[in-house]
């Protein structure tokens, strides 16, 4: 955990947020620079900054990242309508925080984005 990361401030609790899902691993929480009607970010708990520096040790909290995003999308009942899950990996492709997260975006049509 860094103390200049605003993720790890989240996951830390000096900072609040509008969580949407916890346990050991992740935490799931609302964007609040929301691009869609639904716009939740799910972090790892431990602090990793890109999908580069995982190691095999990183593999259980990269697969638990993405089931607890399933798991977020179904509770925010986005599962019948579809929804969108995003890792933005660096500032060309517009990731604003250094830590590694999945954005889940739903509630309304998306259109193509390839």
């Amino acid at each position: 955990m860094t103390t200049d990361c605003i993720f790890c401030r989240i996951v830390s609790g000096d900072l609040p947020s509008a969580q949407a899902y916890s346990d050991d691993h992740v935490l799931a929480f609302a964007d609040i620079n929301a691009v869609a009607p639904i716009h939740t970010l799910v972090i790892p708990k431990q602090h990793i900054t890109f999908l580069e520096g995982m190691t095999a040790e990183h593999e259980p909290s990269l697969g638990r990242l993405l089931r607890a995003a399933a798991e977020v999308a179904r509770q925010q009942k986005l599962v019948e309508s579809g929804y969108r899950l995003v890792i933005n990996q660096g500032a060309d492709a517009g990731q604003m925080v250094d830590h590694l997260h999945v954005h889940i975006l739903g509630g309304r049509t998306l259109g193509s984005m390839v």
